[in-house]
This record gives structure tokens, sequence and C-alpha cells, in this order.
């Protein structure tokens, strides 16, 4: 799971928000800590992302930095503001792939915080911040399993 990275403050003239992109530092940032977490991910089989533009252009350098050569969808359930509920669905019609979801706060920590079993994710999700979860066993109280919280800038945790 990924929070897209910081987005220009000013909304381009004639446009909304959806049309925000991300600021230039916000891309040289991201590149790196993607980067830097590559050998923490393990292959990806498919990137989805909200389709608001500062989603998609993270979505676009985590596969450069991931070197993903699959595929990258827009998908509508990572929109701003989407309740948590609709990711599952998503989540089971790729159960048996690897998955980068790219989105928004607060669903990027909501999200993270029901596949935990948590009330709530513990720690800021800030621009730019990924949460590597694993899949648990069918049988277990979560669905998933904290492998990592990394947040642009600060040290790689494995716990929260």
């Amino acid at each position: 799971m990924i929070r897209h990275g910081d987005a220009d403050a000013e909304i381009p003239e004639a446009l909304t928000d959806e049309a925000r992109a991300l600021n230039s530092k916000a891309r040289q940032v991201l590149l790196g800590h993607f980067s830097a977490l590559a050998s923490r991910m393990v292959p990806l089989d498919l990137i989805l992302t909200s389709p608001l533009v500062r989603a998609v252009q993270t979505a676009q350098i985590l596969s450069l930095a991931q070197k993903h050569e699959g595929l990258l969808r827009a998908h509508r359930s990572l929109l701003p503001e989407t309740p948590v509920g609709a990711l599952d669905s998503v989540l089971s019609a790729h159960a048996d792939q690897t998955l980068a979801l790219v989105g928004h706060q607060p669903s990027m920590g909501a999200m993270a915080a029901h596949l935990l079993g948590l009330k709530n994710f513990p720690k800021p999700v800030m621009p730019g911040t990924v949460i590597g979860l694993a899949k648990g066993d069918s049988d277990e109280a979560a669905p998933a399993t904290l492998l990592f919280y990394a947040a642009p800038g600060q040290e790689v945790i494995e716990e929260v």
C-alpha cells in the first residue's frame, strides 16, 4: 500500500484538485525512496492506482524504481474517501497476484489497519509512505501481516 507523493499546492487553472501533479521534489524523493525499498519488495504482478494525476505519477515512479514490466491500471476503488470495504473485492479478485495499491489518505491507512485487524493504523501515512503487507492464512484473525512501514526520509521499521 502506497500513499501518493506530495502534489503541487496550486490547482491548475480551470481544472480541479484531481489534476494536481506531483511537485518536482516529490518525484526525486519517491524515485530514491522506492529504489531503496526494492530489495524488500517482491516482484509485482500488478500496480493498481487511483485515477488522480498525483497517484498515477506515483505509480509510474514505483513501476520505474521496481523495474516493473507488468500492468499498471487505474481503479476507482482507490479514489480519495472510498470506503475500506470497496478494496476487499479488488483484493479478492487478485488474490493470486502480488499487488501495489497507490492511493490517498485516509484510505491507505484505513485499509492497512483493516487488513492488519487494527482499529486504526498506528503510524502516520505521510505522502510517499509504503506499507508492506503479506497475505495471511485464511484461519488467522487478520487477513494480512505487516512486513514493513517506510516513510520517506525515515528508517524502515518492521513493527508498528
